[in-house]
This record gives C-alpha cells, structure tokens and sequence, in this order.
C-alpha cells in the first residue's frame, strides 16, 4: 500500500482526533451555531488558500461553473455533522464511546446505501462485521 493510498486515511484520523476534542470542548454555554459560523468562515478561507496555493491551471470561476447539487448538499450535511456532534457531547457522550456509537451505525447503514445506490455486494463477511458492529454496539453501552 503505496504513500497514495495511506496519506488521505492518516489525514483523517488526525483531523478527526482534533475534531472530536474540538466538539467536546466546544463550551456548554455558546449556542453551537455561533461557533460553527466562526469554524465554517475559518474553513471556508483555508479552503481558499489551499485552492490558489495548490490549482495552478484554471481559474476558480470556471471551477464554480462546474459545481453541481453534491456540493450543497454537502454543506448541510457537514452542519448536521458538526451540530450533532457537539450536541453529542453537550448530552453528555463520552468522548471515548459517542463517536464509536454514531459510527457503528454510520457504517452499518452505509452497507445498505453501498447496495441499494451503488449496488456493492453483500457478502457474508460484511454481514458478519455488522453483527460483529452490533454486539461491539451492546458492549460499548453495557
């Protein structure tokens, strides 16, 4: 397994960690969404860096035209994401166990899309890891 392959999942990890500690430490008295503002506007300029740090061959207007309805979609995703993780842990999660849960059921759930959208075989091992997810899931809240 190649530097390729490895670099994006180890960004993730790492910025998952700082994501998960930043969430719980969001404090209990801010309205989340005020913070969220200030996380998406620190964000948004990053992301516009990186773009003319990085793309060097084409113009960012002609980058827009291309944008089609992921994008938007994905914005509300990600404040559902960020909102419910902090209201995650306001409810009181352990950092150690919220984020297993909710990905536990992510995962489970993202077997059945994987068929039904993008018709990804089943397989007896993939049912196996959800039981194994499920009993992990029992476990976790015991």
């Amino acid at each position: 397994m190649g530097f390729a392959m490895i670099w994006p999942i180890a960004l993730i990890v790492i910025s998952n960690i700082f994501y998960n500690i930043c969430s719980k430490e969001t404090p209990a008295a801010i309205n989340p969404f005020a913070s969220l503002t200030v996380t998406y506007i620190v964000g948004a300029v990053v992301s516009l860096v990186l773009y003319f740090t990085i793309n060097k061959s084409s113009s960012f207007m002609q980058e827009l035209k291309g944008i089609n309805w992921s994008s938007f979609v994905l914005g509300l995703a990600i404040v559902g994401l960020e909102a419910g993780s902090i209201f995650m842990y306001k409810a009181g999660w352990q950092i150690s166990s919220g984020h297993i849960v909710h990905s536990i059921i992510l995962t489970i759930c993202l077997v059945f899309v994987g068929a039904l959208i993008y018709r990804e075989v089943i397989t007896i091992t993939k049912i196996a890891g959800i039981l194994i997810c499920m009993f992990g899931l029992y476990l976790i809240n015991k």
